[in-house]
């Protein structure tokens, strides 16, 4: 691995932009997001209102997970944000941690309480629907539809699809909970045939990403895991700091940045993330 920096209180939310050629990161406690352009770091946004996870959509847009704001930004210019959704029946979300779109452009997140709990990545607040429930849920941008798509979770946290997407990874990192399960989702983004990959105990799986093959990347305490379709681990690196979460980047797709506490790494790999499948 090699160390790109090392000034972060917790890297989160890794997000390679293709046609900038150019990572976006959060710093969540620090209240600010980060970017990495030819090897140089530098300020993205500050402050960020605590976002965590981010992805693209199907436009290259960022859409983020804001702890400080209790909802999802789209930042289309990598300048303005708006918001996209930030209740659920009329009632304020915990706060978007992490979020995946997929290829028909709705965007799926998990909503965990972790940026409301305290003043350390948010702001102390109130869990309001479901009775202090932590969903999972997808958002349809073009209708406006917000659907809660799994409500048994203790700590929802890290999301990510499979190549094929004919399947969802989600991770739960609840007190006693550190499980990595994946379900079939079927036409009708019904999630269905939940099934354990892995129990971190007493690490966790918090961000994790598909490749070309199915396989999934996910961090794992110290270190990351690789298990493929079948779920059996096939193989694991080691990083000197506690992992938060990767991503796939660079102009070939096999570039792995990982944040890892105050770090961001990146990795030459033979292999190449998802997304870069046409």
């Amino acid at each position: 691995f090699t160390k790109l920096y090392d000034e972060m209180l917790w890297g989160e939310g890794p997000c390679y932009v293709p046609h900038k050629d150019m990572l976006v990161w959060s710093d969540n406690p620090n209240n600010r997001m980060l970017k990495l352009i030819n090897n140089k770091v530098s300020e993205f946004r500050n402050p960020s209102n605590f976002c965590n996870g981010n992805t693209l959509d199907n436009d290259e847009n960022l859409i983020s997970c804001s702890h400080g704001g209790r909802c999802i930004y789209r930042t289309k210019d990598y300048i303005n944000s708006t918001t996209l959704v930030n209740s659920y029946q009329g009632k304020k979300l915990n706060s978007p941690n992490d979020v995946v779109v997929k290829k028909d452009g709705t965007i799926w997140f998990t909503d965990p309480p972790y940026g409301i709990l305290s003043d350390y990545e948010g702001y102390p607040g109130e869990q309001e629907y479901g009775d202090g429930g932590c969903y999972v849920f997808k958002y349809n941008p073009t209708t406006k539809k917000l659907d809660a798509v799994l409500k048994d979770l203790n700590r929802p946290n890290g999301i990510a699809f499979s190549q094929d997407e004919k399947k969802i990874y989600i991770a739960d990192t609840g007190e006693n909970i550190k499980h990595l399960y994946v379900y079939e989702l079927n036409e009708d983004d019904n999630l269905t045939n939940k099934k354990l990959v892995y129990d971190f105990k007493p690490f966790f799986s918090d961000g994790f990403r598909s490749d070309k093959d199915g396989n999934i990347w996910t961090s794992a305490g110290k270190g990351i895991k690789c298990f493929n379709p079948k779920g059996e681990i096939i193989g694991q690196l080691l990083v000197p700091e506690l992992v938060s979460n990767l991503e796939f980047g660079g102009k070939e797709g096999n570039i792995l940045y990982v944040t890892a506490t105050s770090s961001l790494y990146s990795m030459e790999l033979n292999q190449i993330g998802a997304k870069y499948i046409k």
